[in-house]
């Protein structure tokens, strides 16, 4: 069944990927955006969402602007040099005309989770600054999604801004102390996971091929991205962060090891600031059982992800521009 979905985003390359999937997954229908600063600007990113929906034929779909600075401190600046100075690889989107909705994102998440009490699952791919917010705006809101699932953390690998921290954790570490000790279960796909599933060039080469300007433009942008995951991996490719954390909200793929933990941030100002404390000393005995534990860990896949990635954005905007272009010719 199609879930509606909330997207909580800074968007940069990784999540312009999950953005698409998003919209091309017959499992999603996304029913709002909040943006946050993190990769770039909540605004930039806001500019960025609204003009990739554009692109996507999908502006009807409310854009809304979330919080600028984290909780306890100052916006940091974003990560040009991963992302590029406009977020999305120093590529041009076409700019969309549509306005911001009128209410600030933690307001959207509000209001979404009262529209589809139960049903609404939340999304979170960057810092998690609205979240919290959102948890100050309504304590209920626990008890009125369906799920919430979190790109970020490092259960047992090493983080990738400092040694010990996955950087949406660490732009605010005070905000996700707090949405990890809400009264709600939440799934936290970590870089454990996301740094093993990884796009490669063959994968860049399908989209460019693409006919659709979506996949087109998503190829553009990560040869960016590939460019700076060179680095980390030595040949051309990238980490699926976002889009892998879309995935496996809409449950399109299934973990094979994904342990249900006691899961804490170190908000303190040393060395281990805005690290994922997961208690995973289970590990040895194959994960058993944790009384009163709340976060699920997802270690690893049962798949690989990069094939199904490609596929349905591939299948859905390819089709969509068949449709544009058979509807032109009619008309």
């Amino acid at each position: 069944m199609t879930a509606p979905v909330y997207l909580d985003c800074d968007t940069g390359i990784d999540d312009a990927l999950a953005l698409a999937y998003l919209l091309a997954s017959p499992l999603a229908s996304v029913v709002g955006i909040g943006t946050v600063s993190g990769n770039v600007s909540a605004a930039v990113g806001a500019r960025n969402t609204l003009d990739l929906l554009a692109l996507a034929g999908a502006a009807d779909i409310p854009v809304a602007l979330g919080a600028h600075d984290p909780l306890a401190a100052s916006f940091h600046g974003g990560a040009p040099w991963v992302h590029g100075e406009n977020g999305v690889g120093e590529v041009e989107l076409p700019a969309s005309g549509a306005a911001l909705a009128g209410e600030s994102a933690a307001e959207m998440l509000v209001r979404l989770a009262r529209t589809y009490p139960g049903a609404l699952r939340v999304l979170a791919i960057g810092p998690l600054t609205n979240i919290a917010e959102a948890l100050e705006l309504d304590p209920a809101l626990p008890s009125l999604v369906e799920s919430v699932t979190v790109m970020g953390g490092a259960a047992l690998a090493p983080g990738n801004i400092t040694p010990a921290a996955e950087a949406n954790i660490w732009h605010d570490p005070e905000a996700a102390a707090l949405v990890l000790a809400a009264d709600w279960d939440v799934t936290l796909v970590p870089l454990d996971v996301t740094m093993a599933s990884v796009l490669e060039e063959s994968h860049r080469q399908d989209l460019l091929a693409s006919p659709g300007p979506v996949p087109r433009a998503l190829g553009e942008m990560l040869g960016y991205y590939f460019r700076f995951y060179e680095g980390i991996y030595g040949r051309p490719c990238s980490a699926m962060h976002d889009p892998l954390a879309a995935a496996l909200a809409v449950g399109a793929v299934k973990p094979a090891l994904a342990p249900v933990v006691r899961a804490v941030v170190d908000t303190s100002s040393g060395p281990g600031r805005g690290q994922t404390v997961c208690d995973m000393r289970g590990l040895y005995a194959g994960y058993p059982e944790v009384k009163g534990a709340r976060c699920r860990v997802v270690l690893s896949l049962e798949e690989d992800f990069a094939p199904h990635l490609v596929e349905t954005v591939l299948e859905y905007f390819e089709g969509t521009t068949a449709e544009l272009a058979s509807a032109g010719s009619a008309a």
